[in-house]
């Protein structure tokens, strides 16, 4: 896939989100929820544009981290209205399968940038439990999965 063809697919996410949002019920929970949907589904293609215009290996890698955080977030999000009863599964799923395809794309971008070929679940987190005297932290398998 081409930098245009994903500026392309990201802005085309947005926009179906804001038609989700738009269409959630008219109460307290799903506007809640439906704020911080479409925060982290609108920002999924204008971090992907920073990240087009990195003007570093360092930048582009840590801004198509962000999209990688939006991308995941908006999938949790949308994960609560099924699961809160405010929207049925049936009408998100094809919206969550984008998320989680755009999600893989990026990790994948990320991994390739780094030069990193062990994938998502061989990344190390960065959270260290001071009270552990057992070395070296494990791979976490913090990537959630959505497929």
């Amino acid at each position: 896939m081409t930098p245009e063809e994903m500026k392309q697919r990201t802005k085309k996410f947005a926009l179906r989100v804001i038609g989700l949002v738009d269409a959630l019920p008219k109460d307290h929970a799903a506007n809640v929820i439906g704020r911080q949907l479409l925060r982290a589904g609108t920002s999924v293609g204008s971090n992907y544009l920073a990240a087009c215009r990195a003007r570093s290996q360092a930048e582009f890698i840590a801004k198509l981290g962000i999209v990688e955080e939006e991308a995941d977030e908006s999938i949790y999000w949308m994960e609560l209205l099924t699961e809160g009863g405010l929207m049925q599964r049936k009408r998100l799923s094809p919206l969550m399968k984008e998320a989680g395809e755009l999600l893989a794309i990026v990790v994948s971008s990320i991994n390739t940038a780094r030069g990193d070929s062990r994938g998502a679940g061989g990344r190390e987190s960065a959270i260290r439990n001071p009270q552990s005297a057992m070395g070296p932290p494990q791979a976490s398998g913090m990537a959630r999965n959505h497929g």
